[in-house]
C-alpha cells in the first residue's frame, strides 16, 4: 500500500462534484485507489504503509491524472512518425505535463499511413502500465473525413468520404473521429443540384455505425450549417465539437453555424486555451455558457511542443514555430505548442473559475465522454490510482500512472 498526505486533494462530493479537501491520506496502489482517510486516522502500519511508500505533497493540489483527447506530438515527436520510438517519446512527455492519459491524433495523411499510425498505437497500447509515461487510450482521428473548406493545417488531397468500413480493422484502436457532417454521402440526387443541403438529406449510417462499435464521434473541420450540426447532436447521438471555433462556421447573428450549435446544444466543446487560438475574453464566453461539465481542455499539440522555435512539418505542411505561435506560410495558425497544464493554468486565471471546477475538464468531463468514467477520471475507491500533483503554478510536481510514479 501507498499513501500520499500533506495535499490539497480534489475530491468528489456526494453528488460528484469536484471539491478541495485537506487533511486527508489517499491510500492506493498498482491494483487502484483504496480509500481516502481522515490524516487524524491515518497509521501508516496499521494500512500497511511503509515509511518509503509515503508521498508527502507538500501542500500541492492532488488530482486525478490529466486526459489529453487531442495531441499529435510533443518533444519531438508526431503520432504519424514511422518510428516506434515516437509514441514512447510523446508518453513521457505527455506524463511530465501531467497527464496520465491521452489520445494521440491522427492528421488527413494518404490513407496508407493513417493505418500504419493506428497499428503503431495498436501496438504501443500493450505497453500501457509499465511504468513508460502515459497511457494510450486509443486513437483520435482528425480526418480524413473533414471539410476541404475547414481544412485547416489539414491536406485537401487526402480528404475522404465518410467510410466506417475504413477504418473498421481499427475500431478497437479508435476511440474518437472527427467529422464533417455535411460530407456525409447524399440519399438522393436531387440535393447534389447546387442546392444547400438539409439534414434529411444525408446518409447518416457512418455515425450510427461509430455509435455501435463506440467510437466517439465529434464534429470539426466543417462548414455545417446550424441546422446541420444541431441536427447532428438532437437527432443522431453526436456530442462532441473538435477544437470549438478553429476551422469550423463561425457565430452570426443570423446564421449561427456550427458554433451556434455547439453552443446551444448539450454536446461537449473542445478548447484549446492557449490565449492563441481562443482569446481569453471567449474562453470567459464559453465556460458561462458550458461550465465543466460541457468543457474539455486539449493541447491539439504538434510535435514542437517542448522544443522551441524553428521550422517544422506537420501534416505534410511546413509549418514555423515563433513563441508560442504555430503557423503554415499564409499565417494560418497550425496545430499549438503548448501543454496541458499550462492551457489549465491560462483559462483558470482567464476565467477565475475555480480550480476544482477546471480540473473537472481535463479528468471527469473527458472521461465521461469517452465513457470510461468507471475507471478514469475522479480520485474515488476502485478507480485507476492515475494521479497529478501540482502547485499553485499549475507546474506539475509527481505523475502517478497506474499506482507508479513515473515522473
Amino acid at each position: 500500500m501507498k499513501a500520499i498526505t500533506n495535499g490539497k486533494f480534489i475530491l468528489p462530493d456526494e453528488n460528484d462534484e469536484f471539491q478541495v479537501r485537506t487533511g486527508n491520506v489517499l491510500l492506493y496502489d498498482e491494483m487502484g485507489i483504496h480509500a481516502v482517510k481522515d490524516a487524524a486516522s491515518f497509521d501508516a502500519a496499521a494500512d500497511g504503509v511503509a515509511p518509503a511508500d509515503i508521498l508527502d505533497a507538500g501542500g500541492c493540489y492532488v488530482a486525478p491524472g490529466f486526459l489529453n483527447v487531442h495531441i499529435h506530438g510533443c518533444g519531438g515527436a508526431d503520432t504519424m512518425d514511422e518510428a516506434p520510438e515516437a509514441l514512447t517519446t510523446i508518453r513521457k512527455k505527455q506524463a511530465e505535463m501531467g497527464v496520465t492519459a491521452f489520445l494521440p491524433t491522427t492528421m488527413t495523411c494518404p490513407w496508407d499511413e493513417i493505418a500504419g499510425a493506428l497499428s503503431r498505437v495498436r501496438a504501443a497500447m500493450d505497453e500501457n502500465g509499465q511504468g513508460a509515461g502515459a497511457d494510450i487510450l486509443g486513437a483520435h482521428m482528425e480526418g480524413p473525413f473533414i471539410s476541404p473548406a475547414e481544412k485547416g493545417s489539414q491536406e485537401e488531397t487526402n480528404i475522404l468520404p465518410a467510410d466506417f468500413a475504413k477504418f473498421a480493422p481499427f475500431s478497437d484502436v479508435v476511440r474518437l473521429v472527427t467529422l464533417a457532417p455535411e460530407e456525409l454521402p447524399l440519399k438522393n440526387t436531387a440535393a447534389a443540384h447546387g442546392l444547400e443541403t438539409a439534414p434529411g438529406d444525408h446518409d447518416w449510417s457512418f455515425v450510427e455505425q461509430c455509435e455501435a462499435a463506440g467510437v466517439v464521434v465529434s464534429i470539426g473541420h466543417t462548414a455545417a450549417t446550424y441546422e446541420m450540426a444541431a441536427a447532428a447532436v438532437q437527432q443522431h447521438g453526436v456530442h462532441h465539437f473538435t477544437h470549438l471555433f478553429n476551422a469550423m462556421t463561425g457565430l452570426h447573428h443570423r446564421r449561427p453555424g456550427t458554433v451556434g450549435a455547439a453552443l446551444d446544444t448539450d454536446a461537449r466543446v473542445e478548447l484549446i486555451c492557449d490565449n492563441i487560438h481562443i482569446a481569453p475574453a471567449v474562453q470567459r464566453l464559453v465556460w458561462r455558457l458550458k461550465g465543466a461539465a460541457g468543457l474539455i481542455l486539449v493541447t491539439d499539440s504538434m510535435s514542437a511542443c517542448g522544443i522551441g522555435d524553428g521550422t517544422y512539418t506537420f501534416g505534410g505542411h511546413e509549418v514555423t514555430v515563433r513563441g508560442e505561435r504555430a503557423t503554415l506560410a499564409d499565417g494560418t495558425i497550425a496545430a499549438s505548442i503548448a501543454t496541458l497544464n499550462r492551457c489549465i493554468e491560462r483559462f483558470q486565471r482567464n476565467t477565475g473559475a475555480p480550480i476544482e471546477q477546471v480540473i473537472e475538464t481535463v479528468t471527469k468531463t473527458p472521461a465521461k465522454d469517452l465513457g470510461i468514467y468507471a475507471e478514469r477520471g475522479s480520485l474515488a475507491p476502485g478507480k485507476r490510482a492515475d494521479i497529478t500533483i501540482f502547485d499553485d503554478a499549475l507546474a506539475i510536481h509527481a505523475t502517478i500512472v497506474g499506482g507508479v510514479q513515473v515522473c
